[in-house]
């Protein structure tokens, strides 16, 4: 039997919807809907980064506390065996090598199901300490860039120059990691555009795998402590406090020149201008892709992190539109010539 609705019932009923309809009730779309879309970040590599890369919890609580707090940590892991409460999602996979990964095709997959904005790859321990040469793992970043690239052509990419290892198992570990470090900061200063900027961040420096290992390869408190704070000058320079939107380029730019040269050696300066033409920058960072065999040997007018040069105490804010200046001295194995200098600057 058909039921009937009383025609008063009918109509407070239609009421009662535009009611609700009016004050968001009904029909309206939900919070989530209306929120921003937060900025993506898939962090990727090996067991450094995932089993269970508690630099990544640090990390996290770092960008969260300064105010960036419209981010997602993406990935299709997720280990929560880290003591500090954190977004765990991630692409760290124990064992696995970055040759082979790219080999294998595995990342598009990865890429496909979360979408990431930002990249932020410490990957290769596992190909040095198999003795993978440095070009075939720098082949296999180029592949892994281009896929990143064909997911979202704006992708932003943080590649480390990778933790120092010793295992007790491979005495060459060492040396071979300095020589793949090397290197890493030419092939990104050729693989870097304006709309898929590659940026170095020295992960080497200063990391002891003595004190800050508890194995000679994986990070312990204190080596997670170092890692974070590496990756969140160049992270949070792609972010806005507060704001999600999308990742940003970092709000400046930097020129290089060459002041002298001479057979061994040369003399560069760095123009630092802030590209925005509302808003002051408070602290920029340059990283330097040096010929091959080229070595920072003095800096001033900024302090010397690997190949990265941050501003001087005096110098990090620069106002809309302006510029300042570091300068260098370089020593080079190569003939006297013009060096070819890439640097890249981020900002906050």
């Amino acid at each position: 039997m058909r039921s009937r609705c009383h025609p008063v019932l009918a109509t407070f009923l239609a009421a009662l919807l535009v009611f609700a309809a009016g004050f968001g009730l009904a029909g309206a779309p939900s919070a989530a809907a209306a929120a921003a879309t937060p900025v993506r970040i898939m962090p990727l590599g090996d067991s450094i980064t995932g089993s269970p890369g508690c630099w990544r919890s640090l990390l996290w609580n770092q960008l969260q506390n300064a105010g960036y707090t419209g981010i997602d940590f993406v990935g299709t892991l997720n280990a929560q065996s880290c003591a500090l409460a954190h977004d765990a999602d991630n692409e760290g996979h124990g064992g696995f090598q970055a040759t082979a990964t790219a080999d294998q095709n595995l990342l598009p997959g990865w890429l496909a199901a979360t979408l990431p904005d930002i990249v932020v790859m410490h990957f290769g321990t596992n190909d040095v300490w198999s003795s993978i040469a440095p070009d075939t793992i720098l082949a296999a970043y180029t592949k892994l860039v281009g896929q990143m690239r064909a997911s979202n052509p704006a992708m932003k990419v943080l590649v480390a120059q990778i933790i120092p290892i010793n295992p007790s198992s491979c005495a060459e570990c060492a040396a071979r990691t300095v020589a793949f470090n090397q290197r890493i900061p030419a092939w990104a200063g050729g693989i870097t555009t304006a709309q898929s900027p590659v940026t170095v961040v020295d992960q080497w420096t200063g990391f002891d795998t003595a004190t800050d290992t508890y194995d000679g390869v994986h990070p312990n408190a204190s080596g997670d402590a170092k890692m974070a704070a590496r990756w969140y000058p160049a992270l949070s320079a792609l972010l806005t406090p507060g704001d999600p939107g999308d990742p940003g380029s970092g709000g400046c730019s930097a020129a290089f020149r060459a002041v002298s040269v001479w057979q061994g050696g040369y003399q560069g300066e760095v123009t630092v201008t802030n590209s925005s033409s509302t808003a002051a920058i408070s602290s920029w960072a340059v990283t330097l892709a040096l010929p091959t065999g080229s070595r920072l040997t003095q800096v001033w007018n900024g302090t010397l992190t690997g190949t990265t040069v941050r501003n001087a105490g005096w110098n990090g804010t620069v106002t809309a539109g302006a510029s300042t200046t570091f300068g260098f001295l370089a020593s080079t194995p190569a003939a006297a010539g013009t060096p070819s200098v890439t640097a890249t600057c981020s900002a906050s």
